[in-house]
């Protein structure tokens, strides 16, 4: 067993734990019948399910769903037989990546077991961390496996997803996360003979942890520690977990859900409804550094040029958050939010960018004009590169008649201001300056 490998029970890929381990790794499942929820990827037939048949052939695979609803363990199901070994994206870095895949090689040509790589919060690889994976998934040198509570369209690198089947994990329902706390108390890997768990405390314990089922075992273990008689009680549970940690599908919707709303209740200026949303993903314990991400790009993408401050105070707010961290920092993300949301509105630059993209990869680029070319290099003029070309600072309001685009865009208008905050100001110079390069008659 090297740095990274797990040692594993006979027969699964689940390792071995000893009776001091947490009571969330004592009760993970050591078969797929164990497994609770995500039946439409465990069912007969299923994509994961014809994964972990013996023998089957290696598929490297990319899990993404909410936390606690089972991607360790499936990774745990899936290697099976085969050598397992984890690393985290938090702390791994591309030399460990690279010492991974040369030693997976070294035993293969040696004949020896294939290697399962499971990489936790692969979202949080940086672009080389995962190219670094690429060789190795593409010549099957390791079976990859990720979890991701990210979008993978978004925190992983293309090239890496298209060699990947991509399985969507469901947040548990309440029935699952009810069904793993009487398995926990009756369990001999669990609590059995320790502990009486009552319905009322059991129902508390379910509503706080909502979909996640680290934190409902979690919440158990904590409880049967306080509970000095061996009764887990309504009034214990309550006394004991004095905040109710808000679950992000508590009526049906999920993390992305949240993130979602709250972004478009920014986009859409209702200030109310952007901070609702906000306080439930502070009170369930969102990085807030994922939140100020996001405010950042809807700084630039929603407001825009409307209001420019708003990026700046956007980008002011992600600073501090990541300099003074929680609880503090709620005040901070609040204050961003307040001000996006009662920003002027303006998409225009965004999709002024998009049109421009969309016309070079149409082909639609030409050649840069001569006089707008480098001139600064021996031989630059003798080739005509800079001939013709006026300074701006030299011309009428500093604004210089001379074409700038190329001919197959001569006449393209990418960037149309809105009337709404500075952009109205905008819009008055880009007429006035259109005017002064002749593009308007």
């Amino acid at each position: 067993m090297d740095l990274f490998e797990a040692e594993t029970t006979q027969g699964t890929g689940v390792p071995e734990v000893g009776a001091g381990a947490p009571l969330a790794v004592r009760m993970r499942p050591r078969t797929v019948d164990e497994v609770v929820g995500q039946a439409h990827l465990l069912g007969e037939g299923a994509p994961l399910r014809r994964l972990m048949v013996p023998d089957a052939a290696a598929t490297s695979v990319v899990l993404w769903g909410p936390p606690g609803t089972g991607k360790t363990t499936l990774a745990y199901l899936v290697a099976g037989t085969r050598r397992f070994v984890e690393l985290s994206a938090v702390t791994a870095g591309v030399k460990d990546v690279r010492a991974v895949i040369d030693d997976s090689k070294r035993r293969l040509a040696m004949g020896q077991r294939e290697t399962v790589l499971f990489v936790d919060e692969i979202h949080r690889f940086t672009r080389s961390q995962q190219d670094a994976l690429l060789p190795a998934v593409e010549n099957r040198w390791v079976t990859l496996i990720g979890a991701t509570t990210e979008n993978p369209s978004f925190s992983v690198v293309g090239p890496l997803l298209s060699r990947s089947l991509l399985l969507t994990l469901r947040p548990l329902t309440e029935d699952d996360v009810r069904g793993l706390l009487v398995r926990a108390v009756a369990d001999e890997r669990g609590l059995a003979g320790t502990v009486t768990l009552e319905d009322d405390a059991r129902e508390h314990v379910v509503r706080v942890a909502g979909a996640d089922a680290r934190k409902a075992l979690t919440l158990l273990e904590a409880l049967a520690g306080a509970a000095e008689d061996g009764v887990i009680t309504a009034d214990l549970a309550e006394r004991t977990m004095d905040a109710a940690l808000v679950a992000y599908d508590k009526s049906g919707d999920q993390h992305y859900d949240v993130i979602s709303a709250f972004i478009k209740s920014v986009r859409g200026s209702d200030v109310d409804a952007a901070l609702h949303y906000l306080a439930r993903m502070v009170v369930a314990g969102e990085d807030p550094r994922f939140i100020a991400r996001r405010l950042v790009i809807l700084a630039a993408e929603d407001v825009g040029l409307a209001d420019p401050q708003g990026l700046v105070v956007a980008q002011a707010a992600a600073d501090a958050v990541s300099f003074i961290g929680m609880p503090e920092g709620r005040i901070v993300l609040a204050e961003a939010t307040a001000y996006l949301a009662l920003a002027p509105k303006s998409n225009r630059a965004y999709a002024a960018i998009d049109a421009a993209i969309a016309d070079v990869r149409a082909g639609r680029a030409g050649t840069v004009p001569p006089h707008l070319r480098d001139a600064h290099y021996p031989g630059a003029t003798s080739i005509g590169h800079g001939q013709g070309y006026r300074y701006a600072h030299d011309a009428p309001h500093a604004v210089a008649r001379q074409e700038y685009l190329p001919d197959p865009v001569a006449d393209a208008v990418y960037y149309t201001p809105t009337d709404n905050g500075f952009e109205r100001t905008l819009g008055e110079r880009r007429a006035a300056i259109r005017r002064l390069l002749g593009r308007d008659a």
